[in-house]
């Protein structure tokens, strides 16, 4: 049965105008709403995965309406949570069909239009046909104030004055253009002056044309991402409500959409009380269980799964229904992180061969980070030999180690020393390696607390060993907890709701081991 542990009551968005001309992230929805599906079919799990009422045949009209739905929630998500979200024209593949058809039509159309106006005397049914549009495209950047400029155009392009001047031959083509690119250098953004400023250039007509509504189209991008813009602090506060009522639509028509959901927070769920029982004094381990799960709360375990995301199999083990849109997102941050876990790594090993003398020396620290993160770029494609990459950082920070020894009056490395510094950095690639274990550790327990305390304004105090890695790792946990934030905000009543029966079933099956012993 579908869950609704909160019906929102708040008039849907009109997003739907934006999705023209939105390629990015929301390619296929018939296909992602497919694979959606398919993954969490009861038969596609192991056999502990919560079983939910079996979902019941899907019509094709059916099916796309949900693909529907779940691309307009793709997109305000899109909108609210990615401050750089920009609309794009669509640019087709180089040696396309589509490109090819599209080419040819243009050049036909350009073609006939430089043909009408060769002519003696030159016919100009295509070109006031242009005009036309030109006109169009320029009320439509205009405001509801600017009611001289609406005068102007409509005055000067005026297409049936334009067409007796050119049944009499008395029309200037030239001169129309250059009002039309006046008006455009008016209208147009700060960004676009430099193009504005080539059309000036341009002296044929028929290129003149085609430059012209080239400028034009980059002008209703610019003036569509304003739009996003602003409507984006309006969005922020009903997306939640939105994103919620279009998962429950969802939701109603695939009863097992929340399968994946409820084995994540299970997981978090046993892991977080197997943590508390290793916690507990040892006098207390033969209720410790007990203990250990009557102590968890709601939002311990959400943190706790949110946590899992970060360590998360993304080629063998399908992502959680509820933050399935920021998979890659959270993919990103993991990426990010274990990159700046082996920065850290590398950082400590040399500061504890260098000793103090380089710990407070201003900028070795920032040298050192661009050899690691230089070496280590493509550290995750499959052609990436980590082994390699950490024998050429030994080199180069031991070479970079003896120059600022040097520089600053001090003896440098000794052939053993350097040895050892070398061996300890390739060591790193050892997935029980100690120092890189405590790193590891320390990173996640500096996440834990910020997801903790988010609700305060500052981040807390970062532990011991990461000081020199504390910039990136405070980037990176600024946006990895506005992003659980803002999951928590939309998807909070159902995870509630799941975690109301696990944490409830969980404390009925110790009472009763308590019981019997």
């Amino acid at each position: 049965m579908s869950q609704n542990p909160d019906k929102p009551h708040s008039s849907e968005e009109k997003l739907s105008g934006l999705e023209d001309g939105q390629e990015e992230s929301l390619d296929n929805p018939d296909q992602f709403i497919r694979k959606r599906i398919r993954q969490s079919a009861p038969g596609s799990h192991r056999d502990d995965t919560p079983k939910s009422s079996p979902p019941r045949p899907v019509s094709i009209e059916e099916l796309m309406e949900t693909a529907k739905g779940v691309t307009n929630m793709a997109l305000a998500h899109e909108i609210v949570v990615n401050g750089d979200f920009q609309i794009k024209p669509a640019e087709l593949p180089e040696h396309s069909l589509e490109k090819k058809v599209r080419d040819i039509v243009h050049k036909a159309f350009w073609d006939c239009l430089e043909a009408q106006l060769k002519e003696d005397p030159p016919t100009y049914d295509h070109a006031i046909k242009l005009l036309g549009e030109i006109k169009e495209n320029l009320l439509s950047f205009l405001l509801p104030g600017h009611t001289r400029l609406r005068s102007q155009i409509t005055e000067v392009l005026d297409l049936d004055l334009i067409k007796q001047e050119a049944e009499n031959g008395a029309l200037d083509i030239s001169k129309l253009v250059e009002f039309v690119i006046g008006m455009m250098g008016t209208l147009c953004a700060p960004a676009r002056d430099e193009e504005i400023k080539k059309l000036k250039d341009i002296n044929e007509i028929v290129p003149l044309f085609r430059a012209i509504f080239s400028v034009l189209d980059l002008m209703k991008m610019d003036m569509a991402n304003f739009a996003v813009s602003s409507i984006r602090p309006k969005l922020m506060q009903q997306s939640a409500e939105y994103e919620r009522k279009k998962f429950q639509e969802f939701l109603e028509k695939q009863p097992n959409s929340l399968d994946l959901v409820t084995r994540w927070l299970q997981e978090a769920a046993d892991d977080l009380a197997k943590l508390r029982c290793k916690m507990l004094p040892p006098h207390c381990s033969g209720d410790g269980a007990t203990g250990g799960a009557s102590a968890l709360c709601s939002t311990a375990v959400q943190n706790q799964a949110y946590l899992k995301l970060l360590k998360w199999d993304h080629v063998n083990r399908p992502f959680p229904e509820t933050v399935l849109m920021d998979q890659t997102r959270f993919q990103e941050i993991q990426l990010e992180l274990e990159q700046l876990l082996l920065t850290g790594t590398v950082l400590l090993v040399t500061f504890s061969a260098a000793g103090p003398a380089l710990v407070d020396m201003p900028g070795f620290a920032e040298k050192i980070k661009t050899i690691v993160k230089v070496l280590l770029t493509g550290m995750h494609l499959p052609s990436f030999n980590l082994q390699e990459s950490l024998a050429t950082i030994g080199e180069k920070v031991c070479a970079e180690v003896n120059s600022c020894l040097s520089q600053h009056g001090f003896a440098p490395f000794s052939a053993e020393r350097e040895t050892g510094l070398k061996g300890q950095i390739q060591a790193v690639a050892n997935p029980d390696n100690t120092i890189c274990k405590l790193i590891d550790s320390r990173i996640e327990k500096f996440l834990e607390n910020y997801l903790a305390s988010s609700h305060q304004k500052s981040l807390p105090a970062v532990p011991g060993g990461l000081g020199p890695i504390q910039r990136e790792l405070e980037e990176i946990a600024v946006k990895y907890v506005r992003l659980v934030n803002y999951n928590k905000m939309v998807f909070s009543p159902y995870y509630d709701a799941v975690l109301g029966k696990i944490l409830t079933k969980g404390e009925s099956q110790l009472v009763g081991k308590s019981e019997e012993s």
